[in-house]
This record gives C-alpha cells, structure tokens and sequence, in this order.
C-alpha cells in the first residue's frame, strides 16, 4: 500500500461519500509527492500517472478496476435508476383500465404516478445516510429485493386504497439509485470521464419515463394492466441476482490502510459497517443544505424547469392530449413515447461523450484542465432545442384534426427531448464538477428539487391550457426555461467560478 497522508492527492472524509480532491496549490504537480513504488503500479494499471483523483495501490479501490468491471457495475446502477421513474410511469397507458377495475375515477388513478414521483423525489434523503455507513451494494441489493415484494403486493390489490398504499412503498424502496448513481459515477470513473458515464446514469433516468408506457401498452391491451406490475416484480428479481454477481461495492474508504482481507471479500461479501461515523438527524437532510450553495442550486433549477417540460409535460399530457385527440387505444398511446425515447438517445450523444471530448480538447489547448463553467456552452443548445420542441408539441397538437393521426406532436416531443437530455448530462456534470467532494449528496439534491418540481406541475398544466389555449401555452413554457433556466446559467458562467472556490 501506498504510505499515508500526501502520496494522495484525495484525503478521506469519512463524513461524505467521497474522497475530497486535495487542491492543487500553485499549480504544482499534484503527483510529485507519489513513491516509486506507486508511480510503478499506476503505469502499470493505468498506463499514466496523470490521473484525476489519483488512486491508490490498492485493487479494491474502484478507480483501479479494469473497465468492463466499471462498466458493469454503472450498468446496474443505472437500470436500477431507470426503474424509479419506468415503474411510476408504467401504468399511464392503463389509467382508463384501472379506473374500471378498482372503482374510481381517472383522475384518483393519475394519483398512482404522481404519488410515485413525490416519494422517489424525498426518499433519497434517508437512503444516502445509511448508504454512507454500509455502503452502496447492500443498500441497493436490500431496494431490490423490497421493491420486488411490494409490486406483487401491487399485482394482488382488489382495491384502490390497498394499491395506493404498495405503489407509494415502491416508490420509496426503489429510489436510492436515482440520486445515490451521480456518487457511484464520481467514485468510479475519473474526471476526464465523468460526463460519458454520469451521462449514462441520467440518460437511464431519463429513459424511464417514456419507456414504461411505449413497453406496457402492449401489455395492457393483450394481457391485462395486472401484468404491469408481475412483470416490474420479476424485473426487481433478476435485477437483485444480477447485482449479487456483477455489482461489487463502490463505497471505498480504504486509502491508505492495510487491507485485512481479499479485495474480492471487501467488495462482494462484506455486508458490516463500513464506516463507523455516528449518525447525525442532521445527514438526513444534508442535501438540502445545498440550497446556499449557489452553483449547484442554480444548475438545479435550470434543469428542474427543463424537465418539468421536456419531460413531465410530455409524458403526463400525451395520454390526456394526443390519446383523446386522436382516439387511440393504450398500445397505440404508447407508441407516441418513441418520440420521447429517441430524442433522449440521441441528446446524450452531445451532453454525454461530446462534453467530454469538448472539455478534453480544451484541456489540450490551453495545458491545463479547464474550469467546469466551459463545459456550460454546450447547455445553450439544449436549452433552445427544449424550447422549439414544446413550441412544436404543443402548436402541432392543436391544429391536428380531431380522430386523424399526425406525427408532428411527436416530432416536438423528441426535439423537446434531445434538449432535455443535453441539459440533463451537462448540469449534473457541471454541478459534480463544482462539488467533488460530496456527490452523493448533489445528486439527493437535484432528483429531491426535480421531483418536486415535477409532481407539482401536473396540478397546474390543464388550468394553464384551459386559461391561454395549447398553441399560446407555449409562450409561457418559452419564457419560463429562458427566466429559471437560461439566464442563471449565463449567471453561472459569467459568476460561477468565484462562487465554488470562495468556499
């Protein structure tokens, strides 16, 4: 092992999720204090000692991993994210079946999918603590397994109160990945690589929205909305026996200390206290004091107002638009989420592996790593495609004809949805960038903000139509996401850098 204290260029913490970065003061180099020994075995791993954060000699620490181990492992976060919001939008297509087999009205089974966003955006705050102390692979496997009982209790309710209250314990168990995934990222990959993987983390997040309709469609109408959740409840199965194999722990706080046991044993078998750090109430709701951090609660907001629209608007107002317009049946419905899905693919080519290789090669031209607010240029983009795509969905809707399909609509969903995803990638990054040091943390932030935001916006979308009409709506969404979201991050950019490095 390497010796202790500044062959680093991380000191541990053991108070958050990371490594803090050590700064690198005066611009020196920040390797110079590194042994022989650990230069050696980083060119041997790495094939460089130019890394950020550097790692240690340790194989157990998941920087030192090979990368189809890395890969691997996000791979199974990020499905795990996905499932949060695939499993509350999965029923939107079976509103009208559900409303007739439990007895209520379609507005009380909307309630199902907005209860599941509420939860899955506050129940983070208890997750992250207790994820800290044992780590991220229990805490994801004991999600899995809970989540998996809690949708057959889904399957088995006869009546509305019964399923509201296992959709409401679905949404809580299943939640961790979807905020605790940005500190799995950080504590994974290195920074030159954050923005591709922190981007397939939020992809899958995003992903899951409009894929739990397009794909539950088909189910509804062929074999019942019950199979929803049988089939949710055998996903959250294989999902538990995959992570069991191939989901080693990420939570590493064993720089610099003698290993006692096989890096296998730490990462697969271990499931005792990691970090003996007494709780604190106050860690439960620590995100939330990232409201005073003004870099990242303004990359929050704008992306919060970006995807109220791009996304939460899209997918909660196509069933109760484009299915009433032109009178499709639930398989039809779900086709018009391809839209959603194809836009999100494609933007996270540019907020993901292009914003990478943009802060790269402008590492390579000025010598030195360049100051997380570049890497905001590329938000611009995703914030006028967000605005011409709601422009487009919404225009397009009302002058459709009544009972005669047209694919405009959707055409401005997946335009509104490539610019959600850019965003999405480029401001979580950003706000990673800004706050290393506890990236668990911004992530609860941003998915407790998000969701908030997100479920609220369903309760004011129709009176906003029924006021200014759905064309004129669209000026409203237009000066919303320039006032919340463009402006700010001209703030940002022009502010941001003094405001991180004064604390």
């Amino acid at each position: 092992m390497a010796a202790s204290t500044p062959a680093h260029n991380m000191a541990l913490d053991k108070g958050h999720d990371n490594f803090v970065e050590e700064k690198d003061v005066g611009g020196t180099d920040p390797t110079r204090f590194l042994s022989e020994s650990h230069k050696s075995y980083l060119i041997a791993r790495h094939g460089t000692i130019d890394l950020d954060p550097t790692p240690s000699m340790d194989p157990a620490d998941p920087y030192n991993w090979p990368a189809w181990k890395k890969v691997t492992n996000l791979s199974l976060v990020a499905f795990h994210a996905c499932m949060g919001t695939f499993t509350a939008a999965a029923i939107i297509c079976a509103y009208e079946d559900i409303a007739l087999d439990v007895g209520v009205s379609l507005q009380r089974v909307s309630y199902l999918t907005s209860l599941q966003i509420a939860i899955l955006g506050g129940a983070p705050l208890f997750w992250k603590p207790l994820s800290t102390r044992y780590g991220r692979r229990p805490i994801f496997l004991l999600s899995l397994i809970l989540s998996c009982v809690c949708n057959i209790g889904c399957a088995k309710s006869s009546d509305y109160a019964s399923m509201a209250a296992c959709r409401a314990l679905v949404a809580f168990f299943i939640s961790p990945a979807m905020a605790i995934g940005s500190g799995v990222v950080t504590e994974t990959f290195f920074r030159h690589e954050r923005a591709r993987y922190m981007g397939v983390w939020t992809v899958m997040v995003t992903l899951g929205v409009p894929v739990g309709p397009f794909i539950f469609g088909f189910v509804a109408q062929r074999v019942g909305y019950r199979w929803i959740y049988w089939i949710l409840a055998i996903t959250n199965a294989v999902q538990f026996f995959l992570y069991i194999f191939f989901g080693p722990e990420t939570r590493y706080i064993g720089a610099d200390v003698q290993a006692e046991s096989s890096a296998f044993k730490r990462e697969y078998t271990s499931f005792r206290r990691i970090d003996s750090t007494p709780f604190k109430m106050s860690e439960f709701i620590h995100p939330l004091t990232l409201f005073t951090n003004i870099p990242v609660l303004l990359a929050t907001i704008a992306y919060s107002m970006v995807f109220l629209f791009a996304s939460v608007m899209n997918s909660v107002e196509v069933p109760q638009l484009l299915q009433v317009k032109f009178e499709l049946n639930a398989q039809q419905l779900g086709l018009q989420f391809l839209g959603l899905i194809i836009g999100s693919l494609l933007g996270e080519q540019l907020g993901g592996v292009m914003s990478d290789m943009w802060m790269n090669r402008r590492a390579r031209s000025i010598g030195r790593k360049p100051e997380p607010e570049f890497r905001l240029w590329l938000s611009y983009i995703g914030f006028l495609l967000t605005i011409a795509g709601m422009v487009v969905f919404l225009v397009c809707t009302e002058q459709a004809s009544v009972g005669k399909w047209s694919v405009k609509p959707v055409v401005g969903t997946a335009i509104a949805a490539f610019g959600n995803q850019v965003v999405t990638t480029v401001l979580t990054t950003y706000a990673v960038d800004t706050y290393p040091q506890d990236a668990g943390s911004v992530g609860v932030f941003i998915n407790f903000v998000r969701s908030t935001w997100g479920f609220i916006g369903p309760f004011w979308f129709t009176d906003l139509f029924d006021s200014v009409g759905l064309a004129k709506s669209s000026g409203v969404v237009t000066a919303m996401i320039m006032v919340a979201s463009f402006f700010p991050t001209v703030l940002m950019h022009w502010k941001g850098s003094k405001w991180y490095t004064k604390d």
